[in-house]
């Protein structure tokens, strides 16, 4: 209560008194004129001065009481701010003391972290992991050292452990038991090699780490450390830059790499099965080899990278840039690159059965000896590509484009070709047995030698747009333009 609050029911309190004092001199006056009043004036007259003075004794009851219940309530009041002061102090006091005993455990597990002993520094490691779990402010300061810790131990190639002849090498591990051997790829690490232990710490610590504490605008820095032959299982390296970065033989299946940069990396060998790619940069990067299968790589950046031999199988690279990749004997069945962009990419010999091409763009694409059996390529374009002795078979290849096309000694048995565009292909000596040509625009194709025996849907005036010579086999209600080269 106020100072000024009091000092009012003090002035109360001295005017009740004033009154209580004056209460026996109203009574004796009421007494007093009592005199030449009848009897029961009298009892009135002394009935209202008693009600009078109980009602002065009653307020003045309630006054002071006011007044000391008020004193006690003050006193109540300072009792609980001075014991909420108390609490403040003792909370700051304890929080000093959490902080300094987490200062001195970070002092300690950072100058550890030098120690010759393997153990000690991996021990270090994990103290880090828990004062960052038990400090948010020193969350992203430990995650920084961990990773420079990483960077300065591997840069200039990381210490091997020496391994037994039962060790098993992360780099000559087979893509998966249903993978033949890929006929482009050669073994390029024979050495069994083995992440130092204290390093692998630091990436499992970093891996698993709370990615929601991430502050905006930072990233896992680990340009061009040597991580070959590291364990990365379910890692969580999202948004973290890795250019440059050795991952040879890496395990990094169900990794999440989405919006990482891995530009220039090398993941020759590793193991990326179900490994979240999705807006992830891998230009340049080297991927020969690796095992991709139902891989997320939604609008990766892929450009002139080395897939060489690589098995993708189920993989989905819908929009990804696959611009110049060299996917050469790449096993890209089922996969899903509709909207991809593979414009001069080499598909030399690549398995593309049953993968989804929808709208893919392949302009000027390698695809010699590919096999696109049952593929999707419906409205793709294939202008310009190389699809020489490519096996098509039942393909599903309507409005695609394909002008300028080679497709010389290709096998399109069962495709549909319904209204593509083939202006000026090449279709000599091509299989097309059993193809739906309704609609197509055979403009200027040549078809010297190719079989066209039981095709869909043919009208005559497709034919006499085409260039073919008497080696063309056409259907039997069908007759060989005039206007074809005779051959004698």
């Amino acid at each position: 209560m106020s100072a000024r609050k009091t000092d009012v029911l003090k002035s109360w309190l001295i005017a009740i008194t004033v009154l209580f004092t004056m209460s026996p001199t109203v009574f004796f006056l009421s007494f007093s004129k009592s005199e030449g009043l009848s009897n029961q004036e009298k009892i009135e007259s002394r009935t209202q001065a008693l009600t009078t003075s109980a009602t002065l004794f009653l307020g003045l009851a309630v006054l002071i009481n006011a007044y000391y219940a008020a004193k006690r309530a003050e006193a109540l009041q300072k009792s609980a701010i001075a014991a909420e002061k108390n609490i403040e102090v003792g909370m700051k006091s304890v929080q000093l003391g959490q902080d300094r005993l987490i200062a001195e455990r970070l002092m300690t597990a950072i100058t550890q972290l030098g120690h010759d002993n393997v153990a000690t520094r991996t021990g270090a490691i994990y103290t880090l992991e828990r004062v960052a779990q038990d400090s948010p402010k020193e969350y992203w300061t430990i995650m920084e050292i961990l990773t420079a810790f990483v960077r300065e131990n591997t840069t200039s190639k990381p210490e091997r452990e020496n391994n037994s002849e039962e060790d098993v090498s992360y780099c000559n591990l087979s893509v998966e038991t249903e993978t033949p051997r890929l006929r482009f790829v050669e073994p390029q690490i024979e050495e069994t090699v083995r992440l130092r232990t204290d390093i692998q710490a630091a990436l499992t610590v970093i891996g698993r780490r709370n990615v929601e504490k991430d502050p905006q605008n930072q990233k896992l820095d680990l340009r061009s450390a040597d991580l070959c032959g590291a364990d990365l299982h379910k890692a969580n390296l999202r948004g973290a830059n890795l250019q440059k970065a050795d991952l040879c033989g890496a395990d990094l299946r169900e990794a999440n790499l989405c919006e990482a940069n891995l530009d220039e990396a090398n993941l020759s060998g590793s193991i990326l099965c179900e490994a979240n790619l999705q807006s992830c940069n891998l230009h340049a990067a080297n991927l020969s080899g690796a095992n991709l299968n139902r891989a997320s790589a939604c609008k990766a950046i892929l450009r002139a990278a080395n897939l060489s031999g690589a098995s993708l199988r189920a993989a989905n690279l819908s929009e990804a840039n696959l611009y110049k990749a060299n996917l050469q004997g790449a096993n890209l069945k089922g996969a899903n690159l509709s909207g991809a962009k593979l414009f001069l990419a080499n598909l030399q010999g690549a398995k593309l059965g049953k993968a989804n091409l929808y709208g893919t763009g392949l302009i000027g694409a390698n695809l010699q000896q590919a096999n696109l059996n049952g593929a999707n390529a419906q409205q793709a374009n294939l202008n310009a590509a190389k699809l020489q002795h490519t096996e098509i078979f039942f393909a599903n290849l309507s409005e695609a484009s394909l002008r300028e096309a080679d497709l010389c000694g290709a096998n399109l048995i069962g495709t549909n070709l319904q209204r593509a565009i083939l202006h000026e292909a090449n279709l000599c000596g091509a299989n097309l047995m059993a193809a739906n040509l309704y609609g197509a625009n055979l403009c200027d194709v040549k078809l010297d030698g190719a079989i066209l025996t039981g095709v869909k849907n043919l009208e005559p005036q497709q034919i006499t747009m085409a260039l073919g010579d008497r080696a063309t086999r056409l259907p039997e209600d069908v007759a060989a333009p005039t206007h074809w080269t005779q051959i004698s």
